[in-house]
């Protein structure tokens, strides 16, 4: 039985089917990097930005929805249907700049063949209630804001360079859930400053919100950041794995149960890891996780709602979670 809500359990109980994700580059930007707020970007974040990086090569989101759609996924049978795809605007703050651009980017997704969701990646300082407005009168089946937090210390929002506090995050996610928007907390453990005492806080303020998924990330340490500065001149050492699984199985327990968990692991580039060498490896990473849960006998929600045993997370009834009815 499973000791976390995953990503691909809920999506199967809502769609009643696979689903897979194309990450999408709109070309979007970020206040943390053109000045508005600063140019300097947060300390983990280089100048790439997560995501593809096909904006730049010219493509249209249609162009690259056809590129990457059209790829078979592993122990897809030749003539076989392809899996239903979500809409991932990865790369830097989607919602970033006029409302009319927003407009214009889910007007062209919401056409894409094979739609069933979307995921918008983006800052809580980047979304007011006319954006958030747009996102919910796009006509798509299901809509996830992915909302960076990081942390919920504005001690450690500041030192990192964010741009923005935890009051900030809170109004955007309250705003969000108001309009039916699903929101995914990213949060980081390893930040520097602190440790499992501040990383756990974070999580319980993050389930104390209406945040309806969350994703765990071990920090990196990428060419080109302040991290990596911080890093090489001694400054900053990044998590072993053992302290990164213990504080995530923590982590876990302290999570809601209804909460879906999007991701375990930070998930690098190619070429940009610089530290630490162990988190290249995902497939160990996630191993050790499963391993940790089930010797010390931990889920998600153990310690918030889902004491008494492993919530199996399906309605066989409705088809779905029940704390999702």
């Amino acid at each position: 039985m499973n000791r976390i809500y995953s990503l691909a359990t809920y999506l199967r109980q809502r769609f009643g089917r696979r689903l897979r994700k194309i990450p999408l580059d709109a070309g979007s930007g970020c206040p943390n990097r053109d000045g508005s707020i600063s140019r300097q970007g947060c300390a983990f974040c280089n100048a790439r930005g997560s995501g593809t990086g096909l904006a730049t090569s010219g493509l249209s989101l249609s162009e690259q929805w056809t590129r990457l759609a059209s790829r078979k996924t592993p122990g897809q049978a030749d003539g076989a249907a392809p899996p239903s795809l979500i809409a991932y605007l990865q790369s830097y703050s989607n919602t970033y700049g006029p409302a009319a651009r927003l407009a214009n980017l889910l007007k062209e997704i919401s056409g894409l063949p094979g739609l069933a969701a979307i995921s918008v990646g983006t800052r809580p300082d980047c979304l007011d209630r006319e954006k958030l407005a747009i996102l919910a009168g796009a006509g798509i089946p299901e809509t996830w804001l992915d909302i960076g937090l990081q942390s919920s210390d504005n001690a450690t929002l500041a030192r990192i360079g964010r741009g923005h506090n935890f009051a900030c995050f809170a109004s955007a996610v309250e705003q969000a859930a108001a309009f039916g928007l699903k929101v995914c907390a990213h949060v980081m453990a390893g930040l520097p400053g602190e440790g499992e005492t501040e990383f756990l806080a974070t999580v319980r303020t993050v389930s104390a919100l209406p945040v309806r998924g969350i994703k765990f990330h071990n920090l990196l340490v990428l060419q080109g950041t302040a991290l990596e500065t911080m890093w090489r001149t001694g400054k900053y050492s990044p998590l072993t794995p053992s302290r990164y699984v213990s504080m995530l199985c923590l982590a876990l327990e302290e999570t809601r149960p209804d909460m879906v968990v999007h991701r375990l692991q930070a998930d690098p580039a190619p070429g940009e890891l610089v530290a630490p060498d162990w988190a290249g490896d995902k497939s160990a990473l996630l191993t050790r996780i499963r391993e940790e849960l089930t010797n010390r006998d931990l889920w998600q929600g153990k310690a918030v709602g889902a004491q008494a045993s492993i919530p199996d997370w399906f309605d066989h009834t409705h088809g779905l979670p029940s704390t999702l009815q």
